[in-house]
């Protein structure tokens, strides 16, 4: 592992698909064991499942904000 220092500023959506992601690795790597070889392509398929459930959710649910400002 590397000793340099990374510094992020996630948005909130960032920190929640970045959340998300993380809960899909984990599973993955449940039934994937983890290797040099791999870790790369479960970390995209992990990020790629969690934009897509993220997008989903909000193709199908509307926030409050949004439906409160369509009423007005």
């Amino acid at each position: 592992m590397s000793e340099k220092k990374h510094y992020l500023y996630l948005q909130h959506s960032e920190s929640v698909v970045a959340s998300m992601s993380a809960t899909i690795f984990s599973s993955l790597i449940q039934t994937n064991p983890l290797n040099d070889d791999n870790e790369n392509e479960l970390i995209e398929k992990s990020v790629a499942l969690a934009i897509k459930l993220a997008e989903l959710s909000d193709k199908w649910v509307e926030s409050d904000e949004e439906w409160v400002k369509d009423r007005k």
